[in-house]
C-alpha cells in the first residue's frame, strides 16, 4: 500500500509539476500579448491624435465622406470641362485675310476677304470691296471649307489660308 501510495504521490507531482509548467507558459504568453497589446493601443492613439475624432471608425466615414466629395467635384470640372472643348471646338479659330486691288485701274489694295473658320472648317466669308466711289460687303456662308454661293479666287484664297493655319 506504501507502493501505492508512492505512485500515486508521484503522478500527482508529475501533473502538478506540468500544471505549474503549462501555468507558466500561459503567464509568459499572457504578458508577451499585453506588451504587443500596448504597444499596439500607443500606435492607434499617436495615430488618432491629430485627426480631430475619438475612434478608427469616425474617421474612417469622415475620409470617405471626403472622397465621395472629391469624387463629385471631379465629375463636375470633367463635365465642365467636356463642355468648354465641345465650345472650342466651334469657335471659329481659324482666320485667313487676302488683301487685293479689286479694281485694277483705280485704288490700291484696299479690299479684303476675311475667312473665319471652326475646327471643322464650318464659318464665313467676308468680302469688302472698294473703290473710289464706293464699299461693298458680301458675307458667304461656309460648310465643311466650301459654300452653295460661287467663291472669288481670293475668298478661296483668305479659305485655304485659314485651313493652313489650323493645320500648324
Amino acid at each position: 500500500m506504501t507502493e501505492l501510495n508512492e505512485l500515486v504521490s508521484e503522478q500527482i507531482f508529475v501533473i502538478m509539476s506540468l500544471l505549474a509548467v503549462l501555468v507558466l507558459i500561459l503567464l509568459i504568453i499572457a504578458i508577451v500579448q499585453s506588451v504587443k497589446l500596448g504597444r499596439l493601443r500607443k500606435r492607434y492613439e499617436r495615430m488618432m491624435a491629430g485627426a480631430g475624432v475619438e475612434d478608427l471608425e469616425s474617421l474612417l466615414l469622415n475620409l470617405k465622406m471626403q472622397t465621395d466629395s472629391v469624387e463629385d467635384e471631379q465629375e463636375k470640372q470633367r463635365r465642365s470641362l467636356m463642355m468648354i472643348e465641345q465650345r472650342q471646338r466651334m469657335s471659329k479659330s481659324k482666320l485667313g485675310i487676302k488683301r487685293y486691288n479689286a479694281f485694277s485701274d483705280q485704288g490700291s489694295d484696299l479690299s479684303f476677304s476675311l475667312a473665319l473658320l471652326d475646327e471643322l472648317d464650318n464659318g464665313i466669308v467676308l468680302s469688302g470691296l472698294h473703290n473710289r466711289d464706293s464699299s461693298y460687303v458680301y458675307a458667304k456662308p461656309l460648310e465643311q471649307g466650301t459654300s452653295k454661293y460661287a467663291l472669288s479666287p481670293e475668298e478661296k484664297e483668305a479659305v485655304e489660308l485659314a485651313r493652313r493655319e489650323g493645320q500648324q
